[in-house]
């Protein structure tokens, strides 16, 4: 335990208001896991009994379709949260959740996290911020699946993206800092691979987009523009 510092433990999301002392307390009462690669850390249909806070890593949240189908719910990256829904209202997990990378997270018990809202009003705050903002991602997501053209639904995905892996060049210019293949992407929109392929291809021989070392997507100001973010 020693080894997570107080620092680490105030990047989590939902922890950010505590104070050092509180920060400490929290720490004692955390369990520690290691996750490698691919490594299933929740199973659908699992009875969950902890709150999962990324310290390292990042994770995949995913459901599988009668026919095998991956359909991506969500990326977690470090200093985020998952498992908290099934914790509050006592449901079986909703989705698998596999390590992208090697992972370090955080566990914490449903006691312990009843007792942590109870007693830190900044904790519930927070997190009642951040359900309702994975509830407009929600919508945001039902919407993008109603609409028939590839382009439009993988042009919704990547602006999404924006808000939680967009880094700003100095250029004007937005790198996703996220690996994307393809099939995720085809996995987050419910398209095939293919459809994704031909959209990508397109977007890059036109300079709207560029795909940098590690399967990056550098969104340029053309395609910033069209879409008014610029």
């Amino acid at each position: 335990m020693k080894e997570i510092t107080l620092e680490k433990l105030k990047t989590i999301q939902l922890f950010s208001s505590l104070g050092a002392d509180d920060v400490s307390a929290l720490r004692d009462v955390l369990k520690i896991k290691r996750f490698k690669k691919n490594e299933i850390i929740l199973f659908e249909e699992d009875t969950n009994e902890y709150m999962y806070a990324i310290l390292t890593g990042k994770v995949k949240v995913y459901r599988s379709t009668e026919d095998g189908k991956e359909i991506i719910l969500a990326v977690h990256k470090e200093g985020e949260f998952f498992g908290e829904m099934s914790l509050i209202d006592r449901k079986t997990s909703p989705a698998t959740v596999v390590a992208l990378t090697d992972s370090v997270i955080a566990l914490l018990s449903r006691k312990d996290f009843f007792t942590l809202i109870k007693s830190h009003p900044g904790i519930l705050e927070q997190l009642l911020l951040i359900l309702c903002s994975r509830l407009r991602d929600s919508w945001q997501k039902m919407e993008m699946l109603n609409f028939k053209n590839a382009s439009q639904r993988v042009k919704i995905l990547l602006l999404m993206l924006i808000r939680d892996h967009g880094r700003e060049e100095p250029d004007g210019d937005v790198l996703l800092d996220i690996k994307l293949t393809h099939q995720d992407i085809a996995d987050m929109t419910g398209l095939t691979r293919e459809t994704v392929t031909r959209v990508i291809d397109r977007w890059q021989r036109d300079g709207e987009i560029e795909v940098k070392k590690g399967k990056l997507l550098l969104l340029k100001r053309a395609f910033l523009q069209e879409n008014h973010l610029v």
